[in-house]
């Protein structure tokens, strides 16, 4: 640990700006800590602040216009994600109302800009950037419809097989929300649950057909699976984050694109032994599973802060002087990055591979804290500002 209030590194490279339609000149240093990457993912220590998504914003910018990723993986659920894609792509939808759909951390102009950004590009691009979801935790009807209209037109001798253990499955409410409490709070045996879903998906994969209609049916039932597999059981922290990077890789072989993963640090970090001490719960982040398959070729920007307030209010207090982040705040920059792979000095690399302590969830308090591995393990990239604010809520 470095002495109080001195930074070790001395590699800081100044931010001009958080605004994401500025030029982005001053982030083309992110070339050398990438090159090679075919995931790039962007974790953020706090959902809920204005400054940090802006900053992801404009290295999503980067990493599109400069260095020719043309996928996005989002922390949020598969099936409303291709209605996002359709947006992102043809300019169907409405655009608000689908974010109203998404997890209440993306509900804010912030996050809504970065979607308005994604359309004008494509808009604008013979070669666009495709956009999925990589959770299954709101699983809607149209993953079910698109399972049935599948069989039904190429495998019609299938259909009454199909039917018999997809319709017991289907949700009976369009709240996506009080579906989930009811099945996940109120059913007490959801083996059958199980046991349809797992048929469902085994139908399917009988069919052994091909192409790229077959593959996205194919991951729609496994999404029906993961949906009633997660909220059988009491902590599926380790299982979400198992099958966010499971979704991760098949999206990756399925669009044969780079891919930017916009999502939580405390999913993108390579933290294969992650702790949260409140509440207490510990498993492999996704991001360790993804440095396991695709080793550097899967590289993670950490998007840190010193102290600050979030959606809420939250009150985020200074980073303590036992976290990672605690000297980032007396660099003399209000918004900066750091590659943590350049040379340096010896009290750096100290820093870089002492046991690594940070904020944990900002909503329970400044008592919870994450741990489980190093900063040079967790993170290639820092992007750093000292000063959070709250986003601006749709």
């Amino acid at each position: 640990m470095p002495p109080p209030g001195r930074c070790p590194h001395p590699a800081a490279s100044a931010l001009g700006t958080t605004d994401p339609a500025a030029p982005l000149d001053d982030l083309d240093h992110l070339r050398k800590p990438l090159a090679g990457a075919r995931i790039v993912a962007l974790g953020e220590a706090s959902h809920d602040t204005a400054e940090l998504t802006r900053l992801k914003h404009r290295t999503l910018r980067h990493l599109v216009e400069r260095q020719g990723f043309r996928a996005i993986a989002w922390e949020d659920d598969w099936s409303l994600g291709t209605q996002l894609d359709s947006y992102i792509t043809t300019g169907r939808g409405d655009l608000r109302a689908l974010i109203a759909q998404m997890s209440d951390a993306w509900h804010s102009s912030e996050v809504e800009e970065v979607f308005r950004y994604l359309r004008r590009y494509n808009a604008t691009h013979r070669n666009k950037v495709r956009f999925a979801g990589v959770e299954y935790f709101s699983t809607r009807h149209l993953a079910y419809d698109a399972v049935d209209a599948y069989v039904a037109r190429h495998a019609p001798d299938q259909l009454a097989a199909l039917r018999a253990v997809l319709k017991p499955i289907v949700p009976h409410l369009t709240d996506m929300g009080a579906y989930v409490h009811w099945y996940w709070k109120d059913v007490a045996d959801k083996a059958p649950y199980i046991r349809n879903a797992r048929a469902v998906l085994a139908l399917l994969t009988g069919l052994r057909h091909s192409g790229r209609s077959y593959a996205v049916v194919l991951h729609h039932a496994r999404q029906i699976v993961s949906f009633y597999e997660a909220f059988s059981l009491e902590d599926n922290f380790a299982y979400r984050d198992a099958r966010a990077a499971e979704n991760l890789r098949w999206w990756h072989r399925f669009s044969g694109e780079k891919v930017v993963y916009w999502a939580a640090a405390a999913h993108t970090a390579n933290a294969p032994h992650l702790q949260v001490s409140d509440p207490p719960v510990g498993f492999a982040s996704a991001g360790s599973h993804l440095r396991r398959w695709y080793g550097d070729r899967y590289r993670t920007i950490g998007f840190t802060f010193d102290h600050g307030t979030a959606y809420g209010p939250i009150e985020m207090p200074p980073a303590r002087a036992t976290w990672f982040e605690h000297p980032l705040g007396e660099v003399p920059h209000a918004h900066f990055t750091l590659d943590l792979h350049a040379r340096t000095s010896a009290a750096a690399r100290d820093w870089l591979h002492a046991p690594l302590t940070t904020r944990g969830f900002p909503h329970v308090g400044p008592a919870s804290e994450m741990s489980g591995g190093t900063l040079a393990e967790w993170h290639d990239v820092l992007i750093h500002t000292q000063q959070v604010t709250p986003i601006h809520p749709l």
